[in-house]
């Protein structure tokens, strides 16, 4: 009931934005009615996806899979002018895989009245290419890349026409679709817990996210309590995203051992491109633990604390501009970052008193990276989504990491790297290697040192007449040496059993190795595609301070459906059956679950802020 009510005010919300804003609106139109009389979207649409498909034999919704290089279909044109930079939207009845074919439903009639276009200044805000430039392949493929990632965006094409009677010039025209972006959740545990989201990731058009939510439980004191968020994609065309939000529902830190008051602003800009100059980012926040559950004083984490974060990269080699099939190597930069944080609890719980603890003690650092990289990218289809375009890197990632730590009275110097080589084959085959370490230096010696080592492949994808397959693997070896202050290793993350629950299972020596077959198929239960998949996971884990032929092995098996509805913001519904032949304390033989809103997606970030190396969990992996 509550998702409907939110539909129905948005709707209204959106009748009045459309009578305040419709002579900008006609303004718009003429403005760009000249340029857009210049172009038939479907001409030049068709010709650029025939120049990047590739297996014509697809049978499924997509005409053709995309398998190609994202500069590829770029490269004709270059050392051209853009002299209009054009923006065409498409509506949910349309695919922009041939925006010549119609599926029409009561849903997508619903989603075109209710939804509320992405303006086009939004789209301009997200564009690093300038009308009156010089076109560079690499530049408009990282540019249409990075409008894909925006997450009230579907799918972009930036297409390129020649204009007539000007050989040195081109019109740029941005195809865009949106996602429906009203979206909302309910989570309840019986009947004595309930949690309600909605959000709008898009309000107005004016790529700004609102999102609402509320918790009640029987047995909490105060019974109701509600967060609330917001954030602006791209401010002034800065690319600095701005988020500020409060919760009294709050998680508490990482273990989510209490329910927490938090408040926190948070300013952030990726590096877009290797053309861009600068990225970083800026995090302040205070968290405080409240007793809304009345647990006794003796077992209640009481604390409080304070996070001041922040840091400044800047891209060496950002002005070299290739024109046309320059050499590789004219992509290879230079990125050079500092960070400082400083996690400083006001109030600790007494319970963790002066003793080590990874989540519960006051740290800061200094830290600063150097990072060579060269990142390119394959557009293609099936990894994580249902047909939608998704971008996979090949290249490699190198980064030295140096800097002084202080937990509690401990300081110590830190010195880290993390290396990853991405290779992409023309079969459709993507790989992922990976070195890190790290460690620190005190009294002579290393402590908390890590070694991670590992990789992934995704196989090519079968086509099997109206279904596709595709195979996952993925290994990884862990090793830490001399543990103080560190958390040890542990099993519960994609380095390990990524589905088992409570952590009882800890080491200092940790081998996985997991596979998983991917079905997708056409059919559709309102609007949803549907993924079953099958899977097998295997860890050795060491105890601490034990040879390895100490070593236990644990295994999961087990498999479920996935299914999307790729107009809509609502993230993958995965249903999982697992079974686990051993078991440890706390730990069920079976178990199901029904996991909604998962956020499938490959990381693409070029570099990331400086840090020490995480070994219980997954920033780097496919």
């Amino acid at each position: 009931m509550g998702i409907w009510l939110l539909l129905l005010l948005c709707a209204a919300v959106r009748s009045n934005a459309q009578n305040d804003t419709s002579a900008r609106r006609q303004n718009d139109t003429l403005d760009h009615q000249s340029k857009r009389s210049l172009i038939n979207i479907n001409d030049i649409f068709h010709q650029a996806m025939n120049s990047i498909s590739r297996n014509p034999g697809d049978t499924i919704d997509e005409s053709k899979l995309l398998l190609a290089k994202s500069e590829e279909a770029y490269y004709r044109y270059a050392g051209r002018y853009v002299r209009h930079i054009i923006i065409a939207q498409l509506g949910f009845e349309k695919k922009l895989s041939d925006t010549t074919s119609f599926l029409v439903t009561a849903g997508t009639k619903i989603y075109n009245h209710l939804h509320v276009n992405t303006r086009d200044w939004v789209i301009r805000d997200n564009m690093f290419i300038k009308e009156g430039e010089e076109v560079n392949p690499y530049e408009i493929a990282d540019n249409e890349r990075y409008l894909r990632t925006l997450d009230f965006i579907q799918d972009v094409r930036i297409l390129l026409k020649p204009v007539k009677g000007h050989r040195d010039s081109v019109d740029l025209i941005v195809v865009s679709k949106d996602l429906f972006t009203i979206t909302g959740s309910i989570d309840a545990s019986g009947v004595q817990n309930v949690k309600a989201t909605g959000a709008d990731a898009n309000f107005l058009g004016m790529g700004q996210r609102l999102q609402f939510s509320t918790l009640w439980a029987q047995n909490r004191n105060p019974a109701v309590g509600f967060e609330a968020l917001y954030r602006k994609q791209s401010i002034a065309r800065t690319f600095i995203n701005a988020t500020i939000a409060y919760s009294q529902i709050n998680n508490g830190r990482i273990d989510g051992r209490e329910q927490e008051d938090a408040y926190y602003f948070q300013l952030d800009r990726p590096l877009v491109s290797p053309y861009s100059h600068f990225a970083g980012g800026l995090l302040v926040s205070h968290n405080q633990s409240v007793n809304v559950y009345h647990k006794p004083d003796s077992i209640f984490y009481d604390y409080a604390y304070n996070i001041y974060d922040g840091w400044l990269g800047y891209n060496i080699g950002s002005k070299l501009l290739p024109h046309g099939q320059t050499p590789i190597s004219a992509r290879n930069r230079i990125f050079i970052a500092t960070r400082y944080y400083n996690i400083h609890y006001e109030k600790p719980p007494f319970q963790i008193g002066d003793s080590y603890d990874p989540i519960y003690n006051s740290k800061k650092a200094v830290l600063g990276s150097v990072t060579f990289f060269r990142q390119d990218f394959y557009k293609t289809q099936y990894i994580y989504g249902f047909g939608t375009t998704e971008d996979l890197p090949y290249g490699y990632s190198v980064t030295g990491t140096a800097g002084w730590t202080k937990q509690l009275n401990l300081e110590r110097p830190y010195l880290g790297v993390n290396a990853n080589r991405y290779i992409a084959s023309g079969a459709g085959e993507f790989y992922q290697f990976f070195a890190q370490g790290g460690g620190y230096y005190n009294q002579g010696a290393s402590q908390d040192a890590i070694l991670l080592l590992g990789g992934s492949i995704f196989s090519r994808l079968f086509e099997f007449d109206r279904l596709k397959m595709r195979q996952y693997f993925r290994f990884s070896y862990t090793r830490m040496y001399n543990r103080v202050t560190n958390a040890p290793l542990r099993i519960n993350n994609q380095y390990g059993l990524n589905d088992w629950g409570p952590d009882s299972v800890m080491g200092d020596r940790r081998i996985n190795v997991y596979t998983e077959l991917v079905l997708f198929t056409n059919y559709r239960v309102l609007g949803f595609r549907m993924a079953p998949f099958v899977y097998g996971n295997a860890v050795m884990m060491t105890p601490e301070q034990q040879p390895i032929g100490k070593s236990d092995i644990y295994t999961g098996f087990g498999g479920g459906i996935r299914t999307n509805n790729q107009n809509l913001i609502f993230g993958t519904v995965e249903l999982k059956a697992m079974y686990f032949p051993r078991t440890a304390y706390g730990q069920k033989e079976f178990r199901v679950t029904l996991n909604s809103n998962i956020r499938f997606r490959y990381p693409s970030n070029y570099v990331q802020a400086p840090d020490v190396v995480q070994y219980n969990n997954n920033n780097y992996v496919f």
